[in-house]
This record gives C-alpha cells, structure tokens and sequence, in this order.
C-alpha cells in the first residue's frame, strides 16, 4: 500500500541545500590541503572497492563476533574518524578575528553548561550523574577560559588548535554520556534526538569535505559505480546487515525520521524511516559537481529533481521492500533518476552553446 511521507524528502532537501549555500564559501579553503588534486578513474575504483570490503567485513563479522570485540574496535574507529573530521574542518576555518573566536567558545560553553543542567534532571538521573554533571560542566569551564584568554590575546586571524578541540570534545561527551553509559531505566535522549543531530552535522561536513576530490568527468563514473554496488549489497543483504550493526552501537550513520503523515507500526509505536549518511553524501556530490559544471540554475534544478525523484520512489518503499521480501531498498536508485535528466540537459544545452559561435568584427565594426 502507497505511503507518503514528507519528513525524509525535506531532510535531503535540507542538507543538499546547506552544502550547496556553504561550498561556494569553503570550496577555496578545502582545496588547500589537498594541493588541489582530484580523484581519477582509478581512484573511484578503490573507493568503490573500499566501501564494499567494509560493508561487507562489518556484516561478516556481525555473526562471528565473540565479546563483541568487533564491535568495539568499530566503535572506537567511527568515534575516532568522527572526531578527527570535526577537529580538522574546524582547525581550517578557526582563524577567525577575537571577537568571533569568544563567541565561538562562549557558545560552546553555554551549551556544555546546558546539558549539564539538563543531565540533573529526574529522568536522566542514574548511577553516572555526578560524572556526568562534572564533566560538561568541566568543558563549560575550559570554554569561558578560552573566551577569557582571546580577550588577552592581540586578535590575530590564525589557526587555533584550542578552539578546533571543542566540537570533538563536546561530541564525544554527549556520544559516551548518553549512548554508552545509558540506563534503560533514563530517558534516552541520543535516540533519535541527538542521534539525528549529529548525523545531519556529519552529513554536511562529508560532502563539504569530500567534494573538492571530484571533477565532472569522475563523478559522473563514481555515481554509476555507487548505484550498483549499492544495488549488490541491499539486495545480497551485507548493506542491510552493516546498517543495523553501525545504528545498534548509536553511531550517527543513519538519520531517524518520522513518517510525516504521522504513521503507527504495527505495535503501536510511531513508524520511522531512515537513511543513511551515505545516500546523503551521494546527493551532495551530485549537487556539488553540477553546480561547479553548469552552474547555480542547474544544481538547484537538480536538487528539486532529486528531491521529487526521491519522494516518489518513497511512496511505494514499502510496496518494494515486501515485493523484494529486504530490510531496506538502494536509496541511491532514487537519487540518480533524479539527477540523470537533469545532468543530460545540462550537458546538451552546454554543448549546444559551445556550438554556437558569434561572428567576429572588425576594429571598424564589420562583420569579418
């Protein structure tokens, strides 16, 4: 039976948008560290393969994981990427004047300072309270210090480790407080609250990252390649396997959403829908590289079509997932037919105007 849902759509609506309103302002900066190189042929082939030997070791490793050691070095290897890609985008961009480096930190600590009052509310109370408490409030504390030591310094624009620290710091608090050390007797904030949060956050920074690696030429073979390795791997089942292994230890590769209209499982509960980081990253790609081809009219013009591509698609998931008896359906099949007209398009109509030559004058005005 069809299902509409709006929440999803917007969602990528929302994180394609931002990371296309945001490239044009970190596009330059980016390319610094990468010396301005970009993926060739053989590089998109490694990724592709890279992705599939991963997906496919969490999967294995699912059913022959004793202790759960598997599953602990994977978390310790996600938290530790996931630190470093926020310590590392912030570090690029903290050479910012005193006054916004005070108020970067003043943020920072108000809402450390925040959680840390929320964390001695009744239902978030459990055996872990006072470190908890202690520890936002320690962070609190190093933030207004930081504010504080601005307020000596001579205001120059350079990079500032002490202020690339405090997302990482504030991340790995909220992620250990209230992923790891939860109670099932507390209120459980991470999910899917915080959860999404993060996974919007980490959403964007990917693309904003990653983007600066792709030309036209490669993206058009990276998004090729990623929809039938995502097809092989949904439907062979190691795709679905390692999203539940990832979302079960609360790492934000997956945004959690509601059916929007409202919907109830068959429990009773409210239905949600997920998606992953990845189908977003693929969006912003595609985004991204039609914007750096065409141009501004175009790479909105893609965006709408994604999003209506994706929203249509998604009407008939459930219909699909039980023709196909899976967990979950190749989300980047929805994106691609909706980028594939609009790049054909674009590539047509740039081809046509580079055709179109216009007569050349003489110094006197003739036509030569």
């Amino acid at each position: 039976m069809p299902t509409f849902d709006i929440a999803m759509p917007l969602a990528l609506l929302f994180v394609v948008t931002a990371t296309l309103l945001l490239h044009k302002h970190t596009e330059k900066k980016l390319k610094a560290p990468v010396e301005e190189k970009e993926f060739q042929k053989k590089d998109i082939l490694l990724f592709a393969a890279v992705i599939s030997i991963v997906i496919s070791t969490i999967a294995l490793t699912s059913f022959i994981n004793p202790g759960n050691t598997f599953e602990n070095v994977l978390m310790a290897i996600f938290l530790g990427s996931y630190t470093m890609l926020l310590f590392t985008l912030t570090h690029l961009f903290s050479d910012i004047k005193k006054r916004k480096a005070q108020l970067f930190s003043i943020g920072f600590g108000i809402i450390s300072m925040i959680m840390g009052i929320v964390s001695l509310l009744e239902p978030l109370q459990d055996s872990v309270t006072i470190f908890r408490v202690s520890a936002f409030f320690g962070l609190s504390i190093v933030c207004f210090v930081v504010a504080a030591y601005e307020q000596k310094k001579n205001g120059d624009a350079k990079t500032k480790w002490y202020l690339a620290v405090q997302p990482p710091a504030l991340f790995l608090l909220l992620f250990i407080f209230f992923n790891i050390l939860h109670f099932e007797n507390t209120l459980n904030i991470w999910f899917p609250y915080l959860l999404d949060v993060f996974g919007f956050t980490f959403a964007i920074l990917i693309v904003l990252y990653i983007s600066p690696l792709f030309s036209w030429k490669s993206v058009g073979i990276f998004a090729i390649l990623l929809t039938l390795l995502d097809i092989i791997l949904v439907f062979s089942g190691p795709m679905v396997v390692a999203a539940e292994t990832l979302t079960g230890l609360g790492l934000p590769v997956v945004i959690y959403l509601p059916n929007i209209p409202l919907h109830l499982s068959t429990v009773g509960d409210i239905a949600f829908r997920g998606l992953g980081l990845g189908d977003f990253f693929f969006a912003g790609i595609l985004a991204i590289q039609t914007f750096n081809k065409f141009g501004k009219k175009y790479a909105y013009a893609v965006v709408a079509s994604i999003v209506l591509s994706f929203g249509l698609w998604e009407i008939f998931l459930m219909d699909l997932l039980a023709f196909f008896n899976l967990g979950g359906f190749p989300a980047t099949v929805f994106i691609i037919t909706g980028w594939i007209p609009v790049a054909i398009i674009g590539t047509l109509m740039h081809k046509k105007q580079k055709e179109i030559v216009p007569p050349q004058t003489d110094l006197s005005g003739g036509t030569l």
